[in-house]
């Protein structure tokens, strides 16, 4: 019998419970099942599967994400805002290294993943609008941003730099070099 009060979205909910404490690759049927204290079959109620679960998680950091470099951007346009975006990214990483790993970078046929990666690219494309890029300038300046956050991110909670130096100072210049120009 499903436990009263299982849905969808808090089957969501525990699904990122489990990415928070053992990884994306942490993330079962079983594992959920178990935080939810129900057998596994009665997932099946709310997901279709490991794979549609995986999705909705995808679609649950990118959400959050997200929320995240918009409300770091509100108020804020040209440069300062794009910074202001570069920065939040940078932060949701450092905050969920692991709900970040479990979100995919390759797009989905998912409807509901491309509606939150429009909402995302989205925020970004505003903030380059207000520094006077569009079309493929913005296209371009878009991916060399995601590169750079991303890369930068990841590699920062993976534990990637270890030399002395301030990584916060390094992110800083890598700011100042992919907004370079548009000031």
């Amino acid at each position: 019998m499903a436990r009263a009060g299982l849905t969808g979205e808090v089957v969501v909910d525990l699904a990122l419970e489990v990415v928070d404490r053992d990884g994306p690759d942490g993330l079962t049927l079983a594992a959920v099942a178990k935080l939810a204290t129900v057998a596994t079959p009665s997932l099946y109620k709310h997901v279709a599967g490991l794979p549609e679960l995986r999705t909705l998680v995808g679609v649950r950091v990118m959400d959050e994400l997200t929320e995240r470099v918009t409300a770091a951007v509100l108020g804020h346009g040209g440069v300062a805002g794009l910074e202001r975006f570069m920065r939040a990214y940078r932060s949701y990483v450092a905050d969920h290294p692991r709900r970040y790993a479990a979100m995919p970078q390759r797009p989905s046929d998912d409807p509901r993943w491309a509606a939150a990666s429009d909402r995302l690219v989205g925020v970004l494309f505003a903030q380059l609008d207000g520094c006077g890029l569009t079309g493929s300038a913005a296209v371009d300046r878009a991916r060399a941003i995601r590169a750079a956050v991303h890369g930068f991110a990841t590699l920062e909670a993976a534990g990637g730099f270890q030399l002395a130096e301030d990584v916060d100072a390094s992110y800083r210049h890598l700011t100042e070099l992919l907004t370079a120009g548009l000031r």
